[in-house]
């Protein structure tokens, strides 16, 4: 409701000349408050620190984010030959690792990563996916779930043997294997030990996976993501230990930085695209491919290594012979690579600062006319972007590769999906299908190479772990993405980012907080990229400013860049490099499942009462005569009155003006005056308007207050009130405005700043807010599409 203007006797301390805001209005010169109200939520709750939530500092991460001298993480260093079986679709492989405990314990065995145990037909991944709704089974659904169960997937383990030969005795516990060792590895010792095995590659056209093959049955070939293909080291850390939870498809992982050596052998006429620097490029490449590669690393022009018609050539004529490719990685904490005979190749500079990176694009002619347009320019963009938000780019190359895995990322290499159309065509703009958007343009296969290019700052240089806390690399990247598909063009169609865009998700029921393990997420893509995405979005515009943000995000980036943070050393190292007090927004965001819904309620006005009556009864008259008069009013004008028959009953009051002033009020004026001081008498000839407006908190999440106000005078001031408004009552704030001109309005989060669910109740007076119904014939049904947030039978497309 809105009050209408009213007089109250109050004598303020203050005065204003135009707008004057205390940060907190709890009752003040007798206005009743709020917070006064027991069954009020203390603000205090909303409030209260982070302290006990997070890891008690130590000398390895101290309290202000940074890790301390005594830090430590483990290394593990690859030597891997590999052979891709084309005719089996089949990897066999051999690789030598080099452990080294960096750790203060001694470590009695080691655990390893094989992801691939996730694809056999008993996996947990397999047994605990819920049945899918019959009612609306689609055709590719149904033929994952059959691919699924005909595939023989899970690795092979062939041997584990120790530096020395001998076998060494493992266990493997269903996605994880266990080696033990004859004694402790030491802390500061380091082992090298030897695995072989092998195992089949999944079709990724019909089961969603990280990595798999794609069959073009037009001319026999195949084309192959190979990610997640070798056993791993596990990460062990000093917040966790080992890191050894079951792979179930979606938590993904952390690994160790290390360096790598792999041989890949493949048919002869493949090209292959991998982590890390080409070694033999003499031995792989033709004269006019080698001399093409060479000069693409210092052209700012696009440059086509394996040009179409070569590719189309190498696609038509299979050769029956194999090749080994050599490439060597430093510091990087994974490996993927893809190869096929039907890749065309191009690459050109791209800038990382000072430094200089060669991006590159492998693809099919079934990605023509995209790919060479856009693919490797969107490389370049990123590194570009991302280099000066974080830290510039540090390794040589930076790859994007078509195929049929739909968005993933690993070192220095991803795998993106979007085409065209068979002939060639493509939306520019996303199209609509019933409640969901097809993005099969160009923009979408620009975000999704921005976005997997730059997983390669998150969680690939800040290793970040992916098992435990998907936010931390999903949600800063798609927070990135935003700010780098901003800067590809004005009116960039981006998914995320923008605070509006996240308010149906805000509101929804069946959510988890963000601080959920990442098996366990509902709604996984609006939770780990969604919504940490929008809340660091608003931070950086409505919070902190951008540069305050700026500035403590890139210490974040620089201090754990090739090591391994925590949430808490996020939350600490933002606080800490920009002074501001933000637990209350870790607790809020990222700790609850509250959203923002402010309602401006209530507004009302007080003047100060002059006690002069000449001046307060005439503005009483002038409000009496304001008033519409009563119904009844209305409808007694033609009512027959008793002293219209009977004169004799009027009296001295009948005829008196009440509003008339009389000696008595003179009398009564003077002999307030006289127990006034000067200073306030001064006072009561106070001419500014005291507005007090009333913002209840109807979502649950503590906010600052954007506000934009206009005068009668036709000019409007736009300000911000902090969140701690609400720090004595989380429900209910009372805002005092003080101002020598009339408000004839007020709006909150006129920006859309905020992602606020409901903006109908944000604006006094209330604003109609226009919308649209869609007709359908009796014989029709609308179209019946429905969300599957949940994606049961399908990876998210990262």
């Amino acid at each position: 409701m809105f009050a209408k203007p009213m007089i109250y006797k109050f004598f303020p301390a203050y005065s204003a000349t135009v707008l004057m805001c205390f940060a907190g209005f709890a009752g003040f010169g007798g206005l009743a408050s709020a917070a006064g109200d027991p069954a009020a939520r203390s603000g205090a709750d909303a409030f209260a620190q982070l302290d006990y939530l997070l890891a008690t500092p130590t000398d390895t991460r101290l309290a202000t984010g940074a890790p301390g001298p005594g830090y430590w993480q483990q290394r593990a260093d690859y030597r891997i030959e590999v052979t891709l079986d084309d005719k089996a679709q089949r990897i066999e492989g051999r690789e030598t690792i080099t452990y080294h405990n960096e750790s203060p314990h001694d470590l009695p065995y080691l655990w390893l990563q094989l992801d691939q145990n996730r694809f056999r037909r008993g996996s947990d991944d397999m047994l605990t996916r819920t049945a899918p709704d019959f009612s609306q089974l689609s055709y590719g659904a149904l033929a994952s779930l059959l691919e699924r169960r005909r595939f023989e997937g899970g690795v092979s383990i062939e041997a584990v043997t120790g530096a020395d030969g001998d076998p060494l005795p493992y266990t493997v516990n269903r996605t994880m294997m266990r080696i033990d060792l004859a004694e402790p590895l030491a802390a500061g010792d380091s082992l090298s030990f030897s695995v072989a095995w092998s195992h089949n590659i999944i079709d990724a056209t019909v089961v969603s996976a990280r990595g798999g093959y794609e069959y073009f049955p037009e001319d026999g070939n195949y084309l192959y993501e190979i990610a997640q293909w070798f056993p791993r080291m596990a990460a062990y850390t000093d917040y966790a230990g080992w890191q050894h939870k079951q792979f179930l498809g979606r938590g993904e992982f952390t690994l160790e930085l290390g360096d790598y050596d792999v041989a890949i052998t493949v048919p002869a006429d493949h090209v292959v695209a991998a982590t890390g620097e080409l070694q033999n490029a003499e031995a792989v490449l033709t004269e006019e491919q080698l001399a093409r590669f060479r000069k693409a690393r210092t052209s700012d022009e696009l440059i086509f290594v394996v040009t179409p018609e070569e590719a189309a050539a190498n696609a038509r004529e299979a050769d029956s012979g194999t090749r080994t490719w050599r490439f060597r990685a430093e510091n990087v904490r994974d490996f993927a690579f893809a190869s096929s005979r039907k890749f065309i190749w191009d690459a050109r500079r791209a800038r990382a600062g000072e430094r200089d990176v060669l991006a590159m694009s492998f693809y099919p002619n079934e990605a023509e006319p995209l790919w060479s347009q856009y693919s490797t320019a969107a490389i370049a963009h990123t590194i570009d972007v991302y280099s000066r938000y974080t830290f510039e780019y540090p390794y040589p190359v930076a790859i994007s590769v078509n195929g049929p895995v739909g968005g993933m990322e690993y070192p220095m290499i991803s795998f993106n999906k979007p085409r065209p159309y068979k002939d060639r065509t493509y939306w520019d703009v996303a199209q609509k299908a019933g409640d969901k958007t097809w993005e099969r343009s160009k923009y979408g296969l620009i975000s999704v190479i921005i976005h997997e290019v730059g997983h390669n700052y998150f969680p690939m240089v800040v290793n970040s772990d992916e098992r435990q806390w998907t936010w931390m690399d999903e949600g800063l990247n798609t927070f990135l993405q935003f700010l780098t598909e901003q800067a590809w063009e004005e009116g960039y169609p981006s998914r995320r980012g923008e605070p509006a865009k996240m308010t149906e998700y805000m509101a929804s029921a069946q959510q988890v907080p963000i601080m959920t393990n990442s098996e366990s997420i509902h709604q996984f893509g609006n939770n780990a990229y969604g919504k940490p995405a929008t809340a660091l979005n608003i931070l950086r515009e409505s919070i902190m400013g951008r540069e305050l943000f700026d500035h403590a995000f890139r210490q974040y980036a620089e201090r754990w860049k090739f090591r391994r943070p925590t949430p808490a050393d996020f939350f600490r190292t933002m606080e800490d490099a920009s002074a501001t007090d933000l637990d209350w927004f870790w607790r809020g965001w990222f700790y609850g499942t509250g959203h923002v819904d402010v309602a401006l309620s209530q507004v009302e006005l007080f003047r100060v009462d002059s006690l002069n009556p000449e001046r307060e009864k005439a503005w009483e008259a002038s409000r009496e005569a304001a008033e519409e008069p009563s119904l009844s009013e209305q409808r007694n004008v033609t009512l027959e009155r008793l002293l219209g028959e009977e004169p004799g009953l009027r009296d001295f009051y009948n005829e008196s003006d009440e509003y008339r002033v009389t000696p008595w009020d003179y009398a009564q004026y003077e002999k307030a005056l006289d127990r006034l001081t000067e200073r306030e008498r001064a006072l009561l000839d106070t001419a500014e308007h005291f507005y007090v407006v009333t913002f209840d908190n109807l979502g649950g999440l503590v906010t600052p207050l954007p506000l934009r106000v206009s005068y009668a005078d036709g000019t409007v001031e736009e300000l911000t009130v902090p969140a701690e408004v609400w720090r004595r009552n989380a429900d209910r704030a009372r805002k005092l405005f003080i101002t020598d001109r009339e408000i004839t309005g007020i709006e909150f989060d006129p920006y859309r700043s905020t992602a606020d669910t409901q903006p109908a109740n944000n604006a006094w007076p209330r604003k109609v807010v226009p919308s649209r119904f869609r007709l359908f014939k009796e014989s029709e049904e609308p179209n019946p599409m429905r969300r599957d947030d949940e994606e049961t039978w399908s990876q998210p497309i990262r």
